[in-house]
């Protein structure tokens, strides 16, 4: 009796695709989970900061890590639920001072994260960096690396330097690249006097920042469209970054899909990045209706990413990274749910006939090339879909919810 896998492997090969070449391109592709999600972005080295900086958490579901070592379970019992190859997404404010010891953010060393390197080694994963421009009484004025005060400036400018060198410890220290990824709050709630003056600031703090090149470091800024009370500019625009990265060889443009306005695909995007530059990387997130960091789902967006990964050969040119945080459902199911979705639109696109579509375009054939588009949405990827979490010896999707209620039960209820 044929089973589910095998139907679903000849009506792939009547389009040419084959099955096991997907299911092995998709174990090799890595994603770079965020932290951040397991304790909604409130980090360890302050005491009670709220989360500020144009950005908010919402929800209050039961079983927030509080310390390293919770947040490092969470993670584990996350990443044992999802099969492929992972990395782990830090901010600088996840540094962990042992000894009575505390650094201010401009003083952070690679000693404060030699934790996480252990933790990575013992878990097979990269690490990649971000500095933390937010939630820090020296971002005053909702400015950073754009203030006009130069004591404020040269802080923020001494902690992303500090950052590099960490990223570049965590590179050596794990033998793979660390993306280090800069994104800062600076803006106005209202109409600015002067729009170019913050500009010519940040871009004068970011060449003392990338002045010396670092090995196994990749670079990135990363734009944002607005911020809660920073709705009618944001100093780090999206036209500034990518001429900022064009124009400095070694700096890359981070795409993140919740940045733009509303109307705007970073589907559409990838395509016009890969014309000019040998990586792009991505954070990846879901919207609505603004920067709200829902986690994410299965959906249209979602999946026209990956197409644009894989149809263009990007895979090993795109550094794909998750960037959301919800305080409403449990944590660690929200990191389950949204990496595996993530997995199953790359494996989505890994299972369609590139070739013959691109094809049917070059000949005009567009209700042809409708046709099957439509068509690929209802091939059954799903037995596919499972043979993948077989093969990595995780739970299928109806098996793994089970594990997070009983960790839930006998772990997160438990921390009050």
């Amino acid at each position: 009796m044929d089973t589910a896998l095998d139907l679903a492997k000849r009506r792939y090969a009547s389009l040419g695709i084959d099955v096991d070449a997907a299911l092995s391109a998709l174990q090799r592709i890595p994603i770079s989970i965020h932290c951040w999600q397991g304790d909604d972005v409130l980090g360890f080295d302050t005491d009670g900061a709220a989360l500020s900086g144009g950005i908010q958490t919402t929800g209050s579901y039961p079983g927030r890590a509080r310390t390293p070592e919770e947040l490092m379970a969470d993670f584990e019992k996350a990443i044992s639920l999802i099969g492929g190859a992972k990395r782990i997404n830090l901010h600088a404010s996840y540094a962990i001072f042992e000894n009575g010891e505390h650094a201010d953010r401009d003083a952070l060393l690679p000693r404060h994260f030699a934790k996480w390197i252990d933790f990575a080694k013992k878990s097979n994963l990269g690490i990649d960096f971000n500095p933390t421009c937010f939630s820090h009484p020296m971002v005053r004025d909702g400015l950073t690396l754009s203030s006009p005060d130069e004591e404020v400036r040269a802080f923020w400018v001494r902690h992303c330097i500090a950052c590099r060198r960490i990223a570049a410890a965590f590179a050596q220290a794990l033998g793979t690249h660390c993306l280090c990824n800069l994104w800062i709050p600076d803006g106005f709630k209202d109409v600015p006097a002067d729009r170019l003056t913050p500009r010519l600031r940040l871009k004068d703090s970011l060449d003392q920042i990338f002045a010396q090149r670092l090995p196994g470091v990749i670079d990135s800024v990363e734009s944002k469209v607005f911020g809660i009370g920073l709705e009618a500019y944001t100093v780090g625009s999206a036209e500034f970054y990518l001429g900022y990265a064009a124009s400095h060889p070694g700096v890359y443009d981070l795409l993140d899909n919740g940045h733009y306005h509303p109307t705007e695909m970073v589907s559409d995007k990838i395509s016009a990045m890969l014309c000019h530059f040998d990586k792009v990387p991505l954070h990846v997130t879901r919207p609505v209706r603004w920067d709200s960091d829902h986690v994410v789902r299965l959906d249209d967006e979602l999946r026209e990413i990956a197409v644009e990964i894989v149809r263009n050969d990007a895979t090993e040119r795109t550094l794909i990274g998750l960037d959301f945080f919800d305080a409403s459902i449990n944590r660690v199911a929200a990191w389950v749910i949204g990496t595996r979705n993530m997995q199953k639109a790359l494996l989505y696109a890994l299972l369609m006939p590139h070739a013959k579509l691109r094809a049917l375009q070059d000949q005009a054939a567009f209700t042809e090339l409708m046709m099957l588009q439509e068509a690929i949405k209802v091939m059954p990827m799903g037995a596919v879909w499972d043979a993948f979490c077989r093969s990595e010896g995780v739970p299928a999707d109806d098996e793994w919810f089970d594990t997070v209620m009983a960790y839930e039960r006998d772990v997160l209820r438990k921390r009050g």
